[in-house]
């Protein structure tokens, strides 16, 4: 079996990591400044932010078409796959799962889609994990069934440093925004069955990175073996790397160590500053 990947943009690997796990990746979509931009092709966190904070108004994201992963599907049956495993954004906070099992009943050969219930850099890992099982010739079967098992494990959580951009998201009120921006609260979310929840509210930096710690503390304790840390920002690479010596100084020990830009989808909802990690048991 030659056992095509293919991914969605959200999954913050570089199109160089991508290149090397010899995985296609499908575009999302931001719209902003009255166009449609792919997601880390024509248009990064920096124009976001940026072009906010000159004035324009908050973007908007949206899902690929099913033609977009039939384009994707199309050129790896064409490369020789007999395969294709796809693996995408959460249908939680997405419409991509569905844009991909549209595009899979036509796509020429037998298409498995995994639905992450993660953003980010837990697609990412999912990626990484199922490109090397490939290529040490797994079957499909097992690929699934690890990556299901590596996702029970995935934890994120991320320090939003304004409420701006959730308060223009309609995913805060103003008046807590306002009292929010007035106490330097700084929201930790993080995802639950795929969704986007709070999970704890920290007053000021340190603080946010006390609580962060304790979460990561708090995962190791409920999910015993290897642990892998990735660390995350949204344009804000000190702070990642602030909380990158936090966990060392609390002596945690983890594998990685990676530190990401979060892509401009997620940065478009959760505003520059916000930092974080994410967290999972190496299978």
């Amino acid at each position: 079996m030659k056992l095509a990947i293919v991914t969605d943009s959200t999954c913050d690997l570089t199109a160089d990591q991508l290149e090397a796990l010899d995985v296609r990746r499908v575009h999302l979509y931001v719209n902003f400044k009255g166009k449609a931009h792919k997601d880390w092709l024509d248009i990064t966190p920096k124009d976001i932010i940026d072009g906010v904070a000159g004035g324009a108004d908050l973007p908007t994201t949206s899902q690929p078409s099913p033609e977009d992963f039939s384009v994707a599907y199309k050129e790896a049956v064409a490369a020789g796959a007999d395969h294709i495993l796809v693996i995408v954004i959460s249908s939680a906070i997405s419409g991509t799962f569905q844009s991909a099992n549209i595009a899979a009943e036509d796509a020429g050969a037998p298409v498995t889609i995994v639905d992450s219930k993660q953003a980010s850099l837990g697609i990412g890992n999912l990626v990484r994990i199922a490109a090397g099982m490939r290529d040490e010739g797994a079957a499909i079967e097992d690929i699934v069934h690890t990556l299901e098992r590596t996702r029970a494990t995935m934890r994120p959580s991320f320090a939003v440093d304004t409420l701006d951009f959730l308060l223009k998201g309609g995913r805060v009120s103003k008046a807590s925004a306002l009292i929010g921006g007035m106490l330097n609260i700084k929201p930790i979310l993080t995802l639950d069955d795929g969704k986007i929840v709070p999970a704890a509210r920290a007053r000021g930096t340190k603080k946010a990175i006390a609580e962060l710690i304790n979460r990561i503390k708090a995962h190791a304790e409920e999910h015993p073996g290897p642990l892998v840390l990735d660390f995350m920002h949204a344009r804000a690479p000190e702070a990642a790397e602030t909380l990158k010596r936090a966990v060392k100084d609390a002596g945690i020990k983890y594998e990685d160590g990676s530190v990401y830009e979060i892509g401009s989808v997620i940065a478009a909802h959760v505003g520059p500053g916000t930092f974080g990690f994410y967290a999972h048991v190496r299978p």
